[in-house]
């Protein structure tokens, strides 16, 4: 990432914190030692680190197109996520090309429980190719591990009632809509996205979703009071998972690149 585009993330640190912990963003505590504050705990390079970054890697699990291997990989600084209209996943109405958790050493991987504050930021290239559509496609979620789990909070690219292209945030359990906003203008660029999840039950989770292109702020946007556990521990995942239900005619074969992935403690 640019020198000024690492600027940008780190000018949003200050607001970040005084957001998870409750300040607003010029307020100090009495004790200012004692402030919280984000300790790095995950940061990964793709061109030394390669697919070692992540705690699993779902490679086409259906083996529906070996002709397409790899799906997923390092390419230089950037992580790679290839799909294509002939993929299939294990139920065969979607397709998926994902990564999972945040490993730290060879048998270690960090672990999202319940009370914990974590922060997500990573630079992401979302080409014209990879379209919004009337269902899911998601690009990053977060999930209790196993198989059958549900989402628990999804950024999506998705048709609005119009027929617009948006990307949004969404808080899968409850179904509610955390921010929404288009999705051309980010197209074929890099906005960075920061993202911050309180893991909570019942009302004791909130997240907050940024998304910068340059120096400006697309959109920045909070939800406090909501439901962010469903058991035993929260684990993000990213790439490309998506229906084949979609009616605008938008999947195509295409791919989105990560880079500059680091992954923050609330302390």
């Amino acid at each position: 990432m640019s020198t000024s585009r690492r600027a940008v993330l780190g000018a949003a640190f200050g607001g970040a914190v005084a957001a998870a912990t409750g300040l607003p963003a010029t307020a100090q505590p009495a004790n200012a030692a004692h402030a919280a504050s984000w300790q790095l705990k995950w940061s990964p390079s793709a061109r030394s680190d390669g697919l070692g970054a992540f705690e699993t890697v779902e490679d086409d699990r259906a083996h529906s197109h070996p002709a397409g291997h790899p799906h997923i990989f390092a390419t230089g600084d950037d992580w790679r996520f290839n799909i294509h209209t002939v993929d299939r996943d294990i139920s065969t109405d979607r397709q998926r090309q994902e990564v999972t958790g945040l490993r730290t050493g060879t048998d270690s991987y960090l672990k999202w429980t319940e009370g914990q504050t974590w922060r997500i930021t990573y630079s992401m290239y979302i080409p014209s190719t990879l379209k919004a559509t009337t269902a899911f496609t998601h690009i990053m979620q977060m999930k209790q591990p196993g198989t059958g789990t549900s989402p628990i909070v999804v950024q999506s690219l998705r048709r609005d009632a119009e027929g617009r292209q948006t990307i949004e945030l969404r808080l899968a359990t409850d179904d509610i809509l955390v921010g929404r906003t288009g999705l051309d203008p980010l197209h074929d660029k890099w906005p960075d996205v920061d993202f911050q999840i309180k893991v909570g039950n019942g009302s004791a989770g909130s997240v907050r979703w940024i998304l910068k292109s340059g120096s400006t702020t697309v959109i920045d946007t909070s939800r406090t009071g909501v439901d962010t556990f469903l058991a035993d521990r929260v684990r993000p995942k990213w790439g490309i998972y998506r229906s084949l239900g979609d009616t605008s005619g938008s999947l195509q074969d295409t791919y989105l690149l990560l880079t500059d992935l680091r992954g923050y403690r609330l302390a």
